[in-house]
């Protein structure tokens, strides 16, 4: 037996990077909203929650404004391991605001979120996800020229012991946040 040495030629090549496409998943969370909106206000349907929200029901806006929360929240838990937790948390008008008629309806949806370390990436991914819920929000409820849906704060561990900036609302004992998400 002759020992021949045959050569093999492998080629290795790295799986494919799968980058999420914000479209659908701004179609998504619209839809998933809607239809908790729909059965927590016991209507009939999508159709009558998206009415509903045209109107600017505020019941109705405090339901999909939850879900698209815990929504994004899950999403941003799953596409980046450094997020610990989401909140969701009101951005109140001043007293003279209010008092004044200066306090503008704003379709914000406020969010903090909670990670080891704050990163590029977490912050690209944001701005991906607004652009992209901002687009459907507008098609879905208007108004059509919403640019933005998503104030997002973003605080790690240092500003969670330091209480500092809007890390201290977690301690906040008039304005704490609803956690909406959470590893």
């Amino acid at each position: 037996m002759s020992s021949k040495s045959q050569q093999t030629d492998a080629k290795v090549s790295a799986p494919p990077l799968h980058m999420p496409n914000p479209v659908s998943i701004a179609e998504n969370v619209v839809s998933n909203a809607t239809e908790f909106c729909a059965r927590k206000m016991s209507l009939e349907g999508r159709a009558a929650a998206i009415v509903r929200m045209q109107a600017s029901d505020l019941s109705a806006r405090a339901y999909c404004y939850y879900s698209i929360a815990e929504q994004v929240g899950s999403a941003l838990g799953a596409m980046d391991q450094n997020v610990k937790a989401v909140y969701m948390f009101e951005c109140e008008a001043t007293a003279d605001d209010l008092c004044f008629g200066d306090a503008e309806y704003t379709p914000l949806l406020h969010l903090l979120v909670w990670t080891q370390r704050k990163t590029e990436a977490l912050n690209a991914l944001v701005a991906m996800l607004d652009r992209a819920l901002a687009q459907e929000f507008a098609a879905t409820f208007g108004p059509q020229d919403l640019r933005h849906l998503l104030d997002v704060q973003i605080i790690d561990d240092v500003n969670v012991q330091e209480r500092s900036g809007y890390g201290a609302l977690l301690q906040s004992l008039h304005h704490r946040p609803i956690r909406v998400w959470q590893h």
